[in-house]
């Protein structure tokens, strides 16, 4: 009697591919189809790549080809992992009535009327290479008030304008 194998299904997973334009902006197709960001928000970049790969691979939980296609020319292709999730922890019950979250205001003039604002919490600061780049790490702790003083700075800053206005929460 002759033993019959399954049939081997080859492994696919998606080719994301970014293509950087001259301005910055960049383009995303997945397997081919367009990768649009949200309605109103404005096009992707290059420092959307996180935003991009998150939203290609399901939040990483399925793994991705990716392939940056530069204004250059240059080439670099990368394989994202998918990421292992891990049922949330409940929070611990505590005895104390839970308080009300605290919110300021940051407030700056100068923008054009309507302009898209960007908010940011500065999470740290680094210093440019002497070729004027710069790199930041973000550590998901910091995120937090500095430890230090309880400094919290806040930037706004205008996509239109240009305009960058730092302010200190109390």
């Amino acid at each position: 009697m002759r033993r019959v194998e399954p049939e081997s299904v080859p492994v696919s997973i998606p080719l994301v591919v970014l293509d950087v334009r001259e301005d910055g902006t960049v383009a995303v197709t997945v397997d081919g189809s367009p990768l649009h960001p949200d309605p109103f928000a404005p096009p992707w970049r290059r420092s959307s790549f996180g935003q991009i790969i998150d939203r290609a691979t399901d939040d990483r939980t399925t793994p991705a080809r990716v392939e940056v296609r530069e204004a250059d020319g240059t080439t670099f292709t990368d394989i994202i992992a998918a990421q292992r999730r891990r049922a949330p922890q409940p929070p611990p019950e505590s005895e104390e009535p839970t308080s009300r979250p605290v919110f300021h205001a940051v407030e700056g003039d100068g923008f054009v009327p309507g302009e898209d604002v960007a908010v940011a919490v500065v999470t740290g600061h680094t210093d440019a290479s002497g070729t004027g780049t710069a790199r930041a790490l973000i550590d998901p702790a910091r995120l937090a008030p500095d430890a230090a003083g309880g400094v919290v700075e806040v930037v706004l800053f205008g996509r239109i304008s240009g305009l960058t206005i730092f302010r200190r929460l109390p």
